[in-house]
């Protein structure tokens, strides 16, 4: 597969110091700005999805009228998290 190129950013001076100062060692500017960008795709990804499913719910709210109690859905994660930090104390 042939790469592409993502196209250069002016910043100021001061921005591009900081970004020099955090980089790891041998680390290039190259990796570090392509895993920024991966990153921030896929937070735009999950960000639509979440929102997607958000307003599906909504949706579906609104056709039927039915919804779940916050106490309910509270109690559900709770008991998750009471289990899964039980499975971890066991190891």
């Amino acid at each position: 597969m042939k790469t592409a190129v993502i196209p250069q950013v002016r910043v100021e001076p001061e921005l591009r110091a900081e970004l020099d100062a955090v980089l790891s060692a041998n680390e290039t500017l190259s990796e570090f700005v392509e895993e920024a960008v991966r990153r921030a795709v896929e937070h735009r990804r999950v960000q639509a999805a979440f929102l997607a499913h958000g307003e599906a719910a909504w949706l579906e709210f609104q056709r039927t009228g039915r919804a779940v109690n916050a106490d309910e859905v509270l109690g559900k994660l709770q008991a998750r998290l009471d289990e899964r930090r039980r499975q971890l104390r066991q190891r």
